[in-house]
């Protein structure tokens, strides 16, 4: 599937049916304090910290995402479709881990279920810590199919569907 058609196809499955999978290296390594798990990194609920991981988990969470999952490679991302079986993937990794996660997700699927659209996100910058994304393209989509609009500091979702 070529990206136009992810997107297109993106854009119609309701955000309760997408993930969002995230790479542990966007962390600040300096400031974040998130804790790992065997789901991956853990944001805590309280967190002050403004970065790139907590801005892109909360705009899929605001959104009503399935989940998102910050995980240290392309294993436990793969682990984390097969728990979730989405109907879409937003994915921010790594050329490497892309490449894991796609070839993971395909072998995951079977002749009675399709391939969920994947849309990637490349790194800006990458390195195994504290990378980068092109965080409006992320934004982008994230939202595709619907828009975020603030009300009192609190953002509702207005969806195509």
């Amino acid at each position: 599937m070529d990206t136009a058609s992810a997107e297109e196809w993106l854009s119609l499955i309701h955000p309760s049916q997408r993930i969002l999978l995230l790479p542990h290296c966007l962390r600040s390594s300096q400031t974040c304090s998130g804790k790992y798990s065997k789901q991956g990194l853990e944001c805590p609920e309280d967190c002050a910290e403004n970065c790139t991981i907590g801005r892109l988990r909360w705009t899929a969470l605001s959104l009503g995402y399935k989940g998102v999952c910050i995980a240290p490679g392309g294993r436990l991302a793969v682990k984390y479709v097969k728990e979730k079986r989405p109907k879409a993937i937003v994915a921010v990794a790594c050329q490497k881990e892309l490449e894991e996660g796609i070839h993971g997700v395909r072998e995951l699927s079977s002749s009675d279920r399709l391939t969920p659209p994947i849309i990637i996100i490349p790194l800006a910058k990458d390195g195994c810590v504290d990378t980068e994304v092109d965080e409006e393209q992320a934004i982008k989509m994230i939202t595709l199919g619907c828009s975020l609009e603030s009300v009192k500091g609190d953002a509702w979702q207005v969806c195509n569907h």
